[in-house]
């Protein structure tokens, strides 16, 4: 059966000094470092196409953080990027605010934390979930009609996401429990959730990070 492999690459840093809670909010764009992420993150996939890799399909959220991520990968690889609504950022009601801890301290915000399983405050996970595993499935699929039948090698697509819609997603995949502790998920600025399949299956999730040395002192404040 076709192998394929879907990147869930998230966006580099954005340019936030205030520290808001940007959610779906326009016009946050990359920071420069944030920019410099992007392009190291290009430089890893356009090295992985040089070693054989056959990546030949690029989706991107329709936020202007992941579109800026995404066209760096575009010049690198030659490749259109093509905007999917389904992989944009949760929506969440302390969207536009900042110090959010400060005001989950405040009793009119009690009611949005009632139940944090679900989460009451936003974009159920399992709803997360199944809106990314869609545009996953879909890009798989055209990423192997773009390879054809003449490859032996894996057909591979790159999309370019939200640090919470990718980390449900890799939960989901992995068949975990979707609600989790905020502080605990692993999918840093411009890492990459790999998700391999053989037909339209599952087969494994793999992580890598591959600007982890710019890391360090970058402002790192969630989508939702």
């Amino acid at each position: 059966m076709q192998r394929s492999t879907v990147h869930l690459v998230r966006h580099g840093e954005v340019h936030n000094p205030e520290g808001v809670l940007y959610g779906r909010l326009p016009e946050f764009h990359l920071s420069d470092l944030g920019r410099r992420m992007a392009a190291q993150m290009a430089g890893h996939f356009e090295e992985r196409r040089r070693s054989g890799a056959n990546i030949v399909h690029l989706v991107a959220s329709p936020l202007v953080r992941a579109q800026e991520t995404a066209q760096p990968v575009a010049e690198a690889l030659g490749l259109d990027i093509t905007t999917d609504p389904r992989i944009i950022e949760a929506d969440n009601r302390f969207e536009g605010m900042s110090r959010i801890k400060s005001r989950l301290r405040q009793p009119r915000y009690w009611p949005l934390l009632v139940n944090p399983f679900r989460p009451s405050w936003g974009e159920p996970y399992a709803q997360q979930a199944e809106r990314v595993l869609a545009g996953v499935q879909d890009a798989r699929r055209r990423a192997v009609e773009r390879a054809g039948d003449t490859s032996d090698r894996p057909a591979e697509a790159i999309l370019v996401s939200h640090q919470l819609p990718i980390w449900v997603t890799r939960l989901a995949a992995e068949h975990r429990r979707l609600w989790h502790d905020p502080r605990q998920r692993e999918c840093t600025l411009t890492s990459i959730t790999s998700i391999d399949f053989v037909g339209d299956t599952i087969e494994r999730v793999r992580y890598a990070e591959p600007c982890a040395d710019l890391l360090p002192g970058a402002a790192n404040v969630p989508g939702a």
